[in-house]
C-alpha cells in the first residue's frame, strides 16, 4: 500500500506473533487469561506461568486449546528462588523466546478491620516486595538477557498499577514495591535497548472488574467514580490485554514507557 507524499509503500503486518514464543507469568488470572486469548488466536504458542491454582491453569489450557497452537503450563511463585529460572528454561524449550508479560503480583492487603501492629506490617511490606518486585524483576531481566543471547527482537510488559501512578490512602505497602517495578522497567530498557532491540514497558491498570481490583469493585468501594462521572466505566480485562499486544509488536517502536489504562481515573479523582 502506498499514500501521497509517503517516501516508501507503508506496511501494517498482522499475526506478527503467529508461531512465536511468548511467556505470560501470572497469566491464568483475569488479566492474563484475557491476554493469553488474544494472543492464541494469532497463533502464539503461549508458555503461561501460575502460582498455585492449577485448575484454574488447567481450565485456561483446555479453552484456549481450539485455537490451534500448544499451550504450556508452568507452576511456581516468582518470589521463591530459582522459579524465574525455571520459567525461562521451559519458556526456551518450546521456542526461541519472543515476548514476556508479566502479571504476577499480591494485592498486599491487610487482614481482617483490626489494626496492625508494626510486625505485622513489616511481614506484609516484605510479602509485596517479593510478589511485586523482586520476583517480576528478577524474571523480567533474565528475560532480557536471554532475548539478547538471541540476538533477536523482543518484548517484555511488566503489570504495575494506577496506585503506583498517583497516591491513594493506605496503598503503600502494595503501590511502593509497584512504583521501583515500573522504574526499574525503564532501567532495563536503557539497558537492553538500541542494538539489542528489546523493548520493556510497563501497564499500569485502573479500576478493572479482572484481576486484583476485581474485589474491590465488587466490594463497592470505587462507585463514586461512576456516579461522579470521573470514569465512564470500570475497565475490563480486554483494555489491558489490548495495550500488552501493542508493546508486543516484535518491530514495536515504544520502550521505557509507562502507559496507564484507568479511563482517565488519574486525571480527574
Amino acid at each position: 500500500m502506498s499514500a501521497p507524499d509517503m517516501p516508501a509503500p507503508l506496511e501494517f503486518p498482522s499475526n506478527t506473533l503467529a508461531g512465536k514464543v511468548v511467556l505470560l507469568a501470572g497469566g491464568s488470572g483475569g488479566l492474563g487469561a484475557a491476554t493469553a486469548f488474544l494472543l492464541a488466536s494469532e497463533g502464539a504458542q503461549l508458555v503461561i506461568g501460575y502460582r498455585s491454582n492449577h485448575a484454574r491453569a488447567e481450565a485456561l489450557q483446555a479453552t484456549l486449546q481450539p485455537c490451534g497452537s500448544p499451550v504450556q503450563l508452568v507452576k511456581g511463585d516468582l518470589s521463591d528462588p530459582g522459579i524465574p529460572e525455571d520459567y525461562i528454561s521451559r519458556a526456551t524449550a518450546v521456542g526461541p523466546l519472543c515476548a514476556a508479560v508479566i502479571f504476577a503480583g499480591d494485592p498486599a492487603r491487610a487482614k481482617g478491620g483490626q489494626p496492625e501492629s508494626a510486625e505485622q506490617e513489616a511481614r506484609r511490606m516484605e510479602i509485596s516486595w517479593q510478589c511485586n518486585f523482586a520476583g517480576p524483576y528478577r524474571l523480567a531481566k533474565l528475560a532480557a538477557q536471554r532475548m539478547a543471547e538471541q540476538a533477536t527482537a523482543g518484548s517484555i510488559v511488566l503489570v504495575s498499577t494506577m496506585q503506583a501512578i498517583v497516591p491513594f490512602a493506605r496503598s503503600a505497602v502494595y503501590s511502593s514495591p509497584k512504583t521501583a517495578l515500573a522504574h526499574a522497567a525503564r532501567v532495563l530498557a536503557h539497558e537492553f535497548g538500541g542494538r539489542t532491540n528489546v523493548s520493556v514497558n510497563v501497564v499500569a491498570p485502573g479500576v478493572t472488574t479482572a484481576g486484583m481490583a476485581a474485589a474491590s469493585v465488587s466490594s463497592g468501594k470505587y462507585e463514586r467514580f461512576l456516579r461522579e462521572g470521573i470514569i465512564p466505566r470500570y475497565g475490563r480485562a480486554e483494555d489491558v490485554a489490548r495495550v500488552v499486544r501493542l508493546l508486543l509488536e516484535p518491530d514495536g517502536y515504544i520502550t521505557g514507557q509507562v502507559i496507564t489504562v484507568d479511563g482517565g481515573l488519574t486525571l480527574r479523582r
